[in-house]
Order: C-alpha cells, then structure tokens, then sequence
C-alpha cells in the first residue's frame, strides 16, 4: 500500500525551510534530486529466495525438492527447502542434483519461525498436512509477509476456513493464496477453464455444462490418507455436502439436481461410457465451481465429474460395482471404530506407493463441455505417473513456478490476490508450463 507522504504526516513539513541570511535560494548539489526520490515510494528489498519448499522432508516434499533442483528455470536462482528437523532436510539436500537448496528451520508451531521462512521468500509451497492441523499459521505468516502461497491440500472445509479469515485482505494486498494446486483439483479446475474459454473464443458463448469423466492408476501417501482421515475425525466431512461450498458469498446458484454429486451408475452418450461415482468430485467440484464464480462464468453453469468405467457389459458392471463400493466406503469412514481400523492398517504419513507403482501409474480425463445453445467442444487431460504423487508433484511445482517467474502473465496481473483456485489464479500460464513438462492437454478441433 501507498505510504502516507511526510507533508501530510507532520504539520512543519510543509512550511517554507528557514535559510541563513547569506544563503542563496538554490538548492545545493542532489538535494533536489533526493527530495525527488523521496517522494517516490521506494521498491521493497529483495529477498534472498525465489522460491521456499515448506514439509520438504515428506513423501511428495522429497520429491518436490528434486523436481525443483532439476528444473531448467531454477538454474542460478536461489531457493531453500524448509523444515523442523535439520537432520531430515540435509538428507533430502543431499539427494538434490542441480541447483542444490539452502535449509531454512521453521516448525508450523513457531510463529517467529514461520514469520521468518515466508519474510525471507516470494513465494511459499507446502506439501506439510493435514493442512488443518498444520497449515493455518503458515498461511496466516505468508498474510502478514505479503508473501505468496500454495499448497496441495484436498481439506476443502479448510479452504472455506481460509477464504472467511484471508481473502479480502490477500485481494487488497495482491498476495496469492492458492491451495488445491495438486491432483485435486488442477486438472478438473484446468478441464472447465478450458472449456469455457474454447466456447467463448469459438462461439463467444460461455460454458453453460461440464462434465469430466477420469481413469486413474495409482495409489495413496500416508499424508493424504492422514488429512482425509482427519476430515472424518473432525466431523468436517459433512460440509461436503454442500456443492457450494467454497463459492463467493452472495455467488451460490439454485442448488438443483445438475449440482449434485453422482451416486449412480449411467451410461453418458457424450462421453461413450459407463460412469460411476469419482471419489475425489466432492473435492474438485467445488473448486470448479469457485472458480466459475470467480471468472464470471454463467450464472447457469453446472459440473459433475465421474469415474470412467468404460464400455458393454464390462464398462456397467464395474459402474455398479464402484458406485456400491463409493457408498460402502462413505459409511465405513463415517463411523468411528470402523474407520480406526482402516486407518491402522494404512500408510504412514511420510510414506506411500513404491517407485515401482508410482512410475507405472497415470490418469486421463477426458471432458465434454457445451454452451446453452448447444454449442459442444471436448478435450482431454492426462499424464503418465501416478496422479496423486509424481502428477501432484508436477503440478504444484509448476503452479509455484508460474508465481515465481510468471507473476506479470498471470490473470489479473502482478496486482492480483486472494485466496484463488488453480485456474483463476495461473490460467493459460499454468496450461503452458504444464504441457512444457510432459502432460497432454488437448482440445479437439471443431
């Protein structure tokens, strides 16, 4: 923000100075030149690192910090990786080839430590969950640092929490506060993005209804299992229900049935297959939706997300057999003794799927899209690797790239802030730097 000049601030400054009787009028030598200076507001210094990688030492924090170590755009630039245990960032440090890291101490308890991690960066990536239980402090330090912020959190009442408590003062500020920035929710958020912005420079005509269906291979961290765990614990998961969840106050459309979460079975003649329930749409859905509102969507639009199950006898059965298991799952984790059981037999957190799987896993999204007059377009997403690690690893170290080194390209200008969504927040940037790094995002021709 502006600072207050010093002639409106003190009451002499603006009087005529008093000069010696034998002094001339002229100012003498740069003194007009400095009180010019002074009169400009003055750059904030810069900070020592590009980029700081906060819980560097968890599962998809390591391999963050080796994506970030070996990627072209980090070449000469100075970053760090962060953490409360110097033994286990030097361990990660030493696993780094290229553009090697600084180690910066913080624990998500310490608010001096936080305030002097996110002070000392321009931009802050987390992979530290559960993000309620770890994350509050850390995002509350990057607000009063002026610092922006991401994470790769799937805890969506969270994110509510986060919009209540930051965004008016992020967006006043023009600090970007973007969590979801993994496998939940880019390609979902990137799927509507696309879609709608195909529709209006084709036809000129929004998005009006999107659907996207997946096929997924691959498995889950500890961490990510911890922080759903955790949504249970809390009693959380019941603000899933509401499809509008984290949409803008004053923004929520009639909640009619194109809203609602798919519990079914169905053949989808757009898309030729057999649907069923996606365990992650609670998730992305609701980002797509803030999204939407906060890019000026049509009131009217509407976006569901399935499984894809495929095609004949096949493709139905296995529909209805994951629709079962969707809703079996829900009840199971709803229950108290139930879900301790689950959670003893699941991975650690800081742990998860061998190289083995990760590197054999992958996704594909495919999406359909059409404006209130009829008008179709459809494209497709999809990667190699497993989604909710190496995928979630390219994404959000993308996503934290484009705030780094892209901050003038982004929607809304360098000026813009608030607590955002992956798609309002890097748009066409992080569609661009995303197919750089190997993931295919097609929209077919007319």
């Amino acid at each position: 923000m502006a600072q207050t000049p010093d002639s409106l601030s003190d009451p002499l400054a603006a009087q005529e100075p008093l000069l010696p009787p034998d002094a001339e009028a002229a100012p003498a030598e740069g003194v007009a030149e400095e009180a010019a200076a002074d009169d400009q507001p003055t750059a904030p210094p810069p900070r020592p690192y590009a980029l700081v990688l906060f819980g560097a030492s968890g599962f998809v924090g390591r391999q963050a910090a080796q994506y970030l170590a070996q990627h072209a755009d980090m070449v000469d630039r100075p970053w760090a990786i962060a953490g409360r245990n110097r033994g286990r960032l030097e361990a990660v440090q030493a696993r780094c080839s290229g553009q090697v890291p600084d180690i910066v101490l913080a624990n998500s308890r310490d608010t001096a430590s936080l305030d002097t991690v996110a002070s000392c960066t321009d931009v802050l990536l987390s992979t530290a969950g559960p993000f309620a239980v770890l994350g509050n402090e850390l995002v509350s330090a990057c607000v009063r640092q002026r610092t922006h912020y991401l994470d790769i959190t799937g805890e969506t009442p969270w994110v509510r929490d986060l919009i209540a408590r930051h965004h008016a003062h992020a967006a006043d500020q023009g600090i970007r506060i973007v969590p979801m920035c993994g496998f939940d929710s880019v390609p979902s958020d990137l799927a509507a993005f696309l879609a709608h912005s195909t529709l209006m420079q084709r036809y000129s005509e929004p998005a009006y209804r999107v659907k996207a269906a997946y096929r997924v291979r691959g498995g889950f961290n500890g961490g990510t299992l911890e922080s759903m765990f955790q949504l249970f614990e809390s009693g959380e998961s019941r603000m899933l229900t509401d499809p509008f969840l984290l949409n803008p106050p004053g923004m929520r459309p009639f909640n009619g049935p194109q809203h609602a979460d798919p519990s079914s079975p169905q053949w989808d003649q757009d898309l030729g297959h057999w649907l069923a329930p996606f365990y992650m749409g609670p998730i992305n859905s609701r980002v797509v939706r803030r999204s939407a509102a906060l890019q000026g969507f049509s009131p009217d639009f509407a976006y569901r997300e399935y499984l894809q199950t495929g095609e004949g006898l096949g493709g139905a059965l296995a529909a209805g057999s994951l629709s079962f298991a969707e809703m079996v799952t829900q009840a199971a984790l709803q229950w108290g003794p139930l879900r301790h059981l689950i959670r003893s037999y699941a991975p650690a957190p800081g742990t998860g799927p061998s190289e083995e799987v990760m590197n054999s896993g992958g996704f594909d999204c495919e999406w359909f899209a059409r404006s209130a007059s009829g008008k179709k377009v459809r494209g497709q997403i999809s990667d190699r690797g497993d989604p909710g690690n190496r995928g979630t690893t390219k994404m959000v170290c993308e996503s934290a790239l484009a705030l780094a080194l892209n901050i003038d390209e982004l929607p809304g200008g360098a000026a813009m802030g608030g607590v955002l969504t992956p798609a309002s927040a890097f748009g066409d940037v992080l569609v661009r730097r995303l197919r750089a790094a190997g993931m295919q995002i097609r929209v077919n021709p007319t």
